[in-house]
C-alpha cells in the first residue's frame, strides 16, 4: 500500500506543474482590477515629477551657461547729458579690452518700456521723470570671476565715475538655489512614488496569498515548488504593471506636452531653455520599464517570503 502511494505521489509530482489549478491562484486582477490603475496613476505622477525635474535641470543649466560670462553695468548720472556722455566713454572703454567678447548698450526707450508699467508714463516723460540709469550689457571671454570683475570695475571707475557693475549671475544666484531645490523635491517624489508602487504590488501580492492560502497549500503538497507558485504571481503582477505603465506614461507624457506647450506660449528665453530634450524623453520611457521590473522583483520577494512562512 505504502509502495503504491509512493508512485502516486511521484507521479503527481511530475505533472504538477501542468495543473490549470495553480495558474488560478495568482491574482489576475488585469483591467477590471484596481492594480493597473493604481500602477497607472503612479506611473503618471512618477513621469511628472521626473518631467519637471529634468526640465528644471535643463533650464538652470542652460541659464547658467548663458550668463556666466555677463555683466550689467549702470551709470548712475542724474543729469542727462552726463549720464550719455559716460555710457558712451563706457562702451568705449569696454569695446578696447580684449577681454570682453561683446558690449551692447540698452535703448533708453526698450528701459522706458520695461519700467512703464510699474512707474506710469508720467514718472519717465516731463520735467518730473525720474532718471533713468543708463545700463549696458557686456559677454566676457569665459567665465566671469571675482578677480576678474574687480579689476574691471577699478579699469572703469577710474574714467567714469558713476559706473556700476554687477555679474549676472550674482542677481541669479537665488534664483538657481531655488531651482536645486525643485530639483530635490523632484527626485524626492520619484523615491516615495516608487515606494507607494512597490506598496501597492506587496499588499496586493499579501492580499491574493491570503485569499489562496488552502489552494496553495494542497498544490505545494501535490509537488509545485515556491519557485513555481511564486513565477505565477510575478507573470500576473508584471502583466498588470505593464498595462498600468503604459497607460501612466502616456497620461503623464501628455501632462507634460500640455504643460510645455503653455509655458512655451510666454515667449521667454529663459522658459524655453527648459525644454525636454531627447535623452530628456527616454529617461521618461525608461521610467515604465522600471517600474514592471520593480514590481515583479516585490512580488518575487513578497510570494516567496510569504510561502516560506505559511508551508
Amino acid at each position: 500500500m505504502n509502495a503504491v502511494f509512493s508512485i502516486g505521489s511521484m507521479a503527481i509530482r511530475r505533472n504538477a506543474p501542468r495543473f490549470g489549478a495553480i495558474d488560478r491562484l495568482a491574482p489576475h486582477s488585469r483591467l477590471a482590477g484596481p492594480m493597473p490603475w493604481v500602477i497607472a496613476i503612479m506611473i503618471a505622477l512618477t513621469v511628472i515629477a521626473a518631467g519637471a525635474g529634468l526640465a528644471l535641470r535643463n533650464l538652470g543649466t542652460n541659464a547658467g551657461a548663458e550668463i556666466a560670462g555677463g555683466l550689467t553695468v549702470q551709470i548712475l548720472e542724474g543729469a542727462p547729458a552726463a549720464r550719455e556722455r559716460q555710457a558712451q566713454a563706457a562702451v568705449a572703454h569696454l569695446r578696447t579690452r580684449q577681454d570682453v567678447a561683446e558690449v551692447i548698450r540698452v535703448p533708453e526707450k526698450d528701459l522706458e518700456a520695461l519700467l512703464e508699467p510699474w512707474l506710469g508714463r508720467q514718472m519717465l516723460t516731463g520735467d518730473a521723470a525720474i532718471p533713468v540709469p543708463a545700463l549696458i550689457d557686456v559677454r566676457l571671454q569665459g567665465p566671469v570671476t571675482e578677480r576678474r570683475l574687480e579689476e574691471l570695475r577699478a579699469s572703469l571707475k577710474a574714467l567714469v565715475p558713476s559706473a556700476r557693475i554687477d555679474a549676472q549671475a550674482g542677481w541669479l544666484g537665488p534664483v538657481f538655489d531655488a531651482l536645486a531645490s525643485l530639483q530635490w523635491l523632484a527626485l524626492g517624489l520619484v523615491a516615495l512614488l516608487a515606494a507607494a508602487s512597490a506598496a501597492a504590488v506587496w499588499l496586493a501580492a499579501r492580499s491574493a496569498l491570503g485569499g489562496n492560502r488552502e489552494t496553495i497549500e494542497i498544490i505545494h503538497l501535490l509537488g509545485a515548488t515556491d519557485r513555481q507558485i511564486a513565477r505565477l504571481f510575478e507573470r500576473s503582477i508584471a502583466f498588470d504593471a505593464a498595462i498600468g505603465g503604459l497607460a501612466g506614461l502616456l497620461l503623464g507624457a501628455g501632462a507634460l506636452w500640455l504643460l510645455g506647450s503653455q509655458f512655451a506660449r510666454l515667449g521667454s528665453g529663459m522658459v524655453t531653455g527648459g525644454a525636454l530634450g531627447p535623452a530628456d524623453w527616454a529617461l521618461l520611457v525608461a521610467i515604465p520599464v522600471a517600474g514592471v521590473v520593480l514590481a515583479t522583483l516585490t512580488a518575487r520577494l513578497t510570494v516567496v517570503g510569504a510561502l516560506r512562512r505559511m508551508l
